[in-house]
């Protein structure tokens, strides 16, 4: 992987949390939410990550900008020139390192806050940040609402006054106020409704070609992947099964959770048909998880192999990784895109 253009780089990173029992709360197990995974988003791209609910993908964002603390792992950020490790950070040092990297949730009716108007809260960011006189954070309110398709005139309404899109873009706003070159985008379209959603998505790519934005772009829709995504990586209790460019990854899945997913994609001609892969049993129980490979119980391609020891993530094609026993022999189906 490209070194040179490499704005984050994840190794080894785990995050358990620990399951407390009895009258003295002691410690009785680890859910292990994200369970040592690593790799790197390159500068000005989109690293999509999609799995089931439950897999650690929220989790792992999250981890990344330390709005929760990792269990293990160092987490590489290149700022003003150098690789800084986040984790290693004391809270001051964090605090100026928070501008450079954001977040965009999930719901636009719960991330913003009911009793502050529009203004107040796309201004929140430069108020905390300080250094700015109220005539020029008017006009960089302005800007931005400009900049995400919402008219100016409206920044002294309150969220209630305003549809599920608007208000997404609204937090999109707020969280380019600082300027950030990494934003973690957690299904920043999947509360919304589809006629929205790809006024959003072309939003995000409008914005991140006018900014030179860097994106994890979370969520459990492949559709949406492959239309925002350069890479994608794909999550099953809380590792890494596989990881493409998307084109590679939808036309030659190695994962047979992948082709699973894949399979539940809704295809746009109706004359075409896709056989639906159904997967036997449930996600399995990251404080309790199967021997050897996560996934077997689930795969009807397992062998003994896979029930006794656990595949590493390889390299099997070029840029295309995959952490399963027969990536190389099983002839999976795709997608055409």
């Amino acid at each position: 992987m490209d070194q040179q253009h490499m704005l984050v780089e994840v190794n080894s990173l785990k995050k358990y949390f620990p399951i407390r029992s009895g009258f003295f709360r002691t410690t009785s197990g680890y859910v292990k939410a994200v369970d040592d995974v690593s790799f790197g988003v390159r500068e000005g791209e989109t690293l999509g990550v999609v799995g089931e609910s439950g897999c650690g993908k929220t989790t792992l964002g999250r981890c990344i900008l330390r709005a929760i603390e990792p269990t293990q792992g160092e987490i590489g950020y290149r700022f003003d020139g150098e690789a800084i490790d986040i984790i290693g950070l004391s809270l001051k040092e964090l605090r100026q390192l928070r501008p450079d990297m954001q977040m965009i949730f999930q719901d636009p009716y719960s991330s913003l806050n009911a009793r502050m108007s529009v203004f107040d809260i796309i201004a929140e960011p430069l108020v905390i940040g300080g250094g700015k006189t109220r005539k020029q954070i008017v006009e960089r309110v302005e800007e931005l609402m400009g900049l995400v398709g919402l008219n100016a005139a409206y920044m002294r309404r309150y969220p209630h006054a305003f549809s599920g899109g608007q208000r997404q873009r609204i937090a999109i706003a707020r969280s380019l106020a600082t300027n950030p070159r990494f934003i973690v985008c957690d299904e920043p379209v999947s509360a919304l409704d589809v006629s929205v959603r790809a006024q959003i998505l072309n939003l995000l790519l409008d914005l991140q070609s006018q900014l030179n934005l860097t994106y994890l772009f979370i969520t459990h829709d492949l559709s949406v992947i492959h239309h925002i995504s350069h890479r994608v990586m794909v999550m099953y209790v809380g590792k890494i099964v596989e990881q493409a460019v998307t084109t590679e990854l939808f036309r030659r899945p190695m994962h047979p959770y992948t082709e699973a997913l894949l399979s539940a994609i809704p295809m746009p001609d109706p004359r075409q048909k896709l056989e639906r892969i159904i997967l036997p049993g449930e996600v399995a129980n990251p404080a309790h998880p199967p021997s050897g490979c996560y996934f077997h119980p689930r795969c009807r391609y397992a062998q003994e192999i896979c029930r006794v020891q656990a595949p590493e993530l390889v390299e099997v094609a070029p840029g295309h990784f995959a952490a399963c026993h027969f990536a190389r022999e099983l002839d999976l189906r795709g997608v055409v895109t």
